[in-house]
Order: C-alpha cells, then sequence, then structure tokens
C-alpha cells in the first residue's frame, strides 16, 4: 500500500526520507553491525547521535553559550510541573491562558506558587492571543509563561511577549519549535513535546538557562531536579535514544533544507493556500480570530457537526488521515507541521473544494 497524507496533530508526518533512513538503521546503524535501538546509550556510537542532536539543536534555535539543551522523559506536560517544583518555589509567576494545554500548565503551577492568569480567552473557545496591551506583568513576578502555538484551538503566538527586567521568560513550543524564526536567545526556558515538528514520541527537549540552575529547589528527587540531568548529560537515566535519534536526523533535515527561514517560507506558503480556500468559501468557517491563526494546526468547519463528521470520514477513506478536530472541541483539524509536503497540501486542498461542490 502506498503511503497516506498524514494531516495528524502528533504523533505527526516525517520526512519520507527519514523515515527509510530510521527502517535501514533500525537493522544496522552507521555500518556498526548493531541496530541505533539496541546499542547502549553510553556507547561511542550513541554518543555521536546525541551531542550532533544538541548542538544542531543549539544552532538551528539561535541559542547562546548560557543555554543547556536536555532530552528528557515524561512529555510536555511533565514540565507543567518540573518548572514551577523547580523555579517557582512558592513565588509568584503569570500565565497565558490560550488554549488546553496552556490551561493545564497553570492548574499544575498553582501547586507551587501564587499563580497570575493574566489573560484567558477559554469562554471564546480559545479563538484569540492577547496582544501585549491587553496584559500586564506586575513587579515581583518570577517568570511568564506562555504556550506558543495552541494544537487544539489551532491559535498561535505571532510575537514574543516582553518580560521586565528581573522576570524570566518561559515557553512551550511543542508545536512550532524550529516552524518559523523566534530567536532562543531571548528564552530563559523553553520546553517542546517532539512529536509534532521534531520526531516521534518519547522525547521532550528542554532548553534552560545554566544561570538559573542555582535558582532551582536542591530538595527534589534527583529525576525531578534540571541541575542533575545538565551535569549528567541527559544520561542520569537511559533516555528514549530511538526518538533522539530520529530528532537528529530531522534536525539534519532542516540544516539541508536550507535551515529554519527556509522551513518557514515553506509552511507559511501551505497554510497560506488553505486559509485562501476557507476565505474564499461560503461553505468553510475558520475557528479562530485571523490574526491569531496556526500556521501549524488549521482548525476549521462547515457548521454543520455531520457534515463534518462525513467530511473526516471520506477523507480518511480517501487517503487523507488525520482531519478529525480534537475530541475536546469537534470541527475539523489540518496540522501542517514542518515535515509536511506540498503534494498532501495539494490534495486537501482539492478534496476540500471537491467536498464543497458536492455537499455545499
Amino acid at each position: 500500500m502506498n503511503r497516506i497524507h498524514n494531516f495528524s496533530a502528533g504523533p505527526a508526518v516525517l520526512p519520507e526520507s527519514i523515515v527509510r533512513q530510521a527502517q535501514k538503521d533500525l537493522y544496522n546503524h552507521e555500518n556498526t553491525g548493531l541496530g541505533i535501538v539496541e546499542c547502549s546509550h553510553r556507547s561511542a556510537q550513541f554518543d555521536t547521535v546525541i551531542n550532533s542532536a544538541k548542538t544542531r539543536l543549539h544552532s538551528l534555535l539561535g541559542c547562546d553559550d548560557d543555554q543547556e539543551v536536555l532530552f528528557l522523559h515524561g512529555g510536555a506536560r511533565t514540565q507543567f510541573y518540573m518548572l514551577p517544583m523547580n523555579l517557582l518555589r512558592g513565588g509568584k509567576a503569570a500565565y497565558l491562558d490560550t488554549g488546553k494545554w496552556a490551561e493545564g500548565a497553570v492548574e499544575d503551577a498553582q501547586r507551587y506558587g501564587d499563580i497570575d492568569v493574566l489573560f484567558s480567552s477559554k469562554e471564546t473557545h480559545w479563538d484569540r492571543i492577547p496582544r501585549q496591551s491587553d496584559y500586564a506583568i506586575e513587579k515581583g513576578t518570577r517568570y511568564l509563561h506562555y504556550t506558543s502555538n495552541n494544537t487544539v484551538s489551532g491559535t498561535e503566538f505571532h510575537y514574543r511577549p516582553e518580560v521586565p527586567d528581573g522576570t524570566w521568560l518561559m515557553c512551550d513550543m511543542s508545536s512550532n519549535i524550529l516552524s518559523r524564526r523566534m530567536d532562543g536567545s531571548k528564552f530563559d526556558f523553553i520546553y517542546a513535546g517532539a512529536q509534532k515538528n521534531l520526531g516521534p514520541s518519547g522525547t521532550t527537549v528542554v532548553i534552560i538557562r545554566k544561570s538559573l540552575l542555582a535558582q532551582c529547589d536542591p530538595n527534589l528527587p534527583a529525576m525531578l531536579r534540571y541541575g542533575i540531568h545538565v551535569a549528567k548529560d541527559s544520561m542520569y537515566n537511559t533516555p528514549c535514544t530511538f526518538s533522539i535519534y530520529v530528532i537528529e536526523l530531522m534536525l539534519r533535515w532542516i540544516t539541508d533544507q536550507g535551515g529554519v527561514d527556509v522551513v518557514e517560507a515553506r509552511n507559511r506558503a501551505h497554510a497560506r493556500k488553505v486559509y485562501d480556500l476557507i476565505d474564499g468559501s461560503d461553505f468553510w468557517t475558520g475557528k479562530t480570530a485571523i490574526d491569531a491563526r496556526s500556521l501549524m494546526n488549521l482548525t476549521f468547519t462547515t457548521g454543520n457537526d455531520r457534515l463534518d463528521t462525513t467530511f473526516w470520514q471520506t477523507a480518511a477513506n480517501e487517503g487523507l488521515s488525520g482531519l478529525k478536530g480534537h475530541r475536546s472541541v469537534g470541527g475539523l483539524r489540518a496540522s501542517l507541521y514542518n515535515a509536511q509536503n506540498d503534494v498532501s497540501v495539494d490534495a486537501l486542498c482539492a478534496f476540500m473544494r471537491d467536498f464543497e461542490r458536492q455537499q455545499g
């Protein structure tokens, strides 16, 4: 069977070349006689892989010398509590509630300090992003946390929030990391589940300033202390070696494409094709404010639950997978991550046009 068009929100599409390389390396990686999932995480074989992944990610994000790249377990959700557990320590933090996962981060952080939710669009189904002028950060706030792209609702920050001197900037970049130029050196803490833009599930990227490590709570269990993971080079326990291996391939692929700027241009072109189709139609309706639309997760609807269901079911039967909206919000969603290709985007647009002609 030929490969289908994959619009899943994650685990998400990977470049075909990487899937084929991984298939080969599962059996014999770099002619070592060992498959990549069989070699020791402490071997020279894997050491080359993880060091390359760290260096490439650090460079592509534009990080500075004070920032350390980690590959951790537990998904981005673990960082919802691990971050405030280490760095809030009873202080005050500010959060911007722009989606389901941003809300989850707020809920976990409330266990560890005073959380000031400066903005929430929950009442309007998280359909918009605040302007910088919509919120103010109080003096003494330890950090501001925001989710740069909201996978479920389909909104995205198209600016980097400003923070006052003495306040750290923390960001969950799980669904748009390396999808566009975002100067990593401007952040104090970044985290991202790998399974959308960086590779398969199983690893969470964390980028933390080394200068913050002295601020972390020293009395936490060892697995929850950033300082230990930095000191042990993400090897305090056995990391998810296969996921890190694919991340390294993905980072090579982004570099080979011409870097983040080239990938961003393609991502914008892909999103524009679909949004132009939606905006030029009386049949389709976008679910978010136009100025908050995500380049990664495009949410839309026919306005009729039955028709929406017919759309994604028929699309799946015709080889376009993953177009059902998140179960919590319904509707439709097409995820156009870095590895999405022109052929699949064109196939989606063609199917949408055909469906409108038949059902409109």
